[in-house]
């Protein structure tokens, strides 16, 4: 009885521990994340549905601005809580990369629809995710990991800065709802810098700004930021690799150590085991 006992005793602590685990996993910083990942659907529907009036009286823009600002804004949140609750968990180290890189790129996608933001720049951008992604997992594989660095912070960060600013400065009618502001042409890669400069220029001059000239301004700080974007995931890409490529090789270089100490060692044990074969047998003959 006292053995059935304790097996009995063992098998629900491992349940507890494995109902402990999981209340662990299924806290507040792991419930912002997967909120994130459940508002990116219904951002893309704001941003991509062409209505004839105002979401519930919200303007089609704002309110897809609010969706992508507040899941950005868990972003930071979950982390921060994480961090300072001591509840940072595996769950939570998996979904998060996940929910960002789901957020931002489906609020690009939407943005090229749209035509508020050029294709090339977006591919730029997203096939860096995927590079990085799989550099990292061949890291895991490996037994090493790469460390985020405060130039793919500044990514994110810009990245959060650009869509923002673009999307203000849309406005309804386009095929897809959204469209560039009136007098910017999106196929050309400068012109909302020179409509942006001249809307400054008549703001300074007349002290007045109307909502055609915020909309223009909003839309070249977007575009401008966006080139920013570009350059920091080609910097950071880079710096990943750099990164990736010291790693590899200093572990190379500890393998190829180990391999000529182990030959050296099986040289000393040959030579030693030939030098006692040679004395035993002279040993014999005398």
């Amino acid at each position: 009885m006292c053995g059935i006992d304790f097996k009995l005793a063992r098998q629900y602590s491992q349940k507890a521990k494995k109902i402990d685990s999981g209340s662990r996993n299924l806290n507040l910083p792991n419930a912002l994340t997967l909120s994130r990942i459940f508002i990116v659907p219904l951002m893309v529907v704001v941003l991509l549905t062409k209505t004839p009036s105002d979401w519930l009286g919200v303007p089609q823009q704002l309110l897809g601005l609010a969706l992508f600002v507040g899941a950005s804004f868990t972003d930071w949140l979950d982390g921060y809580i994480a961090r300072k609750r001591g509840q940072v968990s595996t769950l939570g180290i998996l979904l998060d990369p996940i929910a960002d890189k789901l957020l931002i790129s489906a609020a690009l996608v939407s943005l090229v629809e749209n035509r508020l933001a050029p294709a090339w720049a977006i591919v730029i951008i997203i096939g860096r995710e995927f590079a990085v992604t799989g550099l990292r997992s061949i890291a895991a594989a490996e037994g090493f990991t790469i460390s985020a660095s405060k130039k793919a912070k500044f990514k994110m960060l810009s990245q959060v800065i650009a869509i923002t600013m673009l999307i203000l400065g849309s406005e309804p009618g386009g095929p897809s709802g959204l469209r560039p502001p009136s007098g910017m042409n999106p196929d050309v890669a400068f012109a909302s810098f020179t409509e942006a400069s001249r809307v400054i220029s008549t703001t300074l001059r007349e002290g007045t700004i109307t909502i055609d000239g915020f909309r223009m301004l909003c839309y070249g700080a977007g575009r401008a930021m966006l080139w920013i974007v570009v350059f920091l995931a080609l910097w950071s890409m880079y710096d990943y690799f750099i990164k990736f490529y010291g790693k590899v090789r200093d572990r190379i270089e500890v393998r190829e150590r180990r391999r000529i100490r182990l030959l050296r060692r099986r040289k000393r044990k040959s030579a030693a085991a030939v030098i006692q074969t040679d004395s035993r047998g002279e040993g014999a003959k005398g």
